[in-house]
């Protein structure tokens, strides 16, 4: 519960305060970003999911902070990332099975957060209502699917 609490602390801090474009700021001031402000854009390839970038730039080698807003009922199948990500529940329920336990996942409220080592198999999912979450890691950003079929991609 503490991790819990410590961590919905610290996602909120970073989501509500932290800069637009961090990596792009180059006269060194702070920004701030307010709910009501953001643009959100539609994902490149998850068809349904909304995405905006607090910090840095995916395509690049960099610290990335990424805030996703998730529909109801969405699945994201079995993959793999080359870096290691902390992912924060910041509204809604997010559920993250890991490894050889596909089946059974972790119900994750806000302020839960967790964290994936490069290349560990995973897929998530939202519960009953929309779901924003935030994506911490060291970019470029990637993922593989674990089956190419799933890959949204290539659909």
């Amino acid at each position: 519960m503490k991790k819990c609490l410590l961590g919905a602390l610290l996602g909120l801090a970073i989501s509500f305060a932290a800069p637009v474009a961090m990596a792009q700021n180059t006269d060194a001031t702070m920004q701030t970003v307010k709910p009501d402000e953001v643009v959100w854009k539609e994902h490149p390839f998850l068809k349904g999911v909304q995405t905006y970038f607090l910090m840095g730039d995916p395509t690049k080698t960099g610290l990335i902070v990424q805030i996703s807003k998730l529909p109801p009922h969405y699945k994201i199948p079995a993959h793999t990332h080359p870096y290691s990500e902390v992912i924060t529940v910041l509204r809604g329920t997010y559920w993250n099975a890991m490894g050889d336990d596909m089946e059974h996942g972790v119900e994750l409220k806000p302020g839960c957060s967790f964290v994936l080592p490069a290349g560990h198999i995973h897929h998530t999912w939202t519960g009953d209502e929309e779901t924003i979450t935030q994506a911490t890691f060291i970019g470029p950003a990637g993922v593989t699917f674990v089956n190419p079929d799933d890959d949204p991609r290539k659909k």
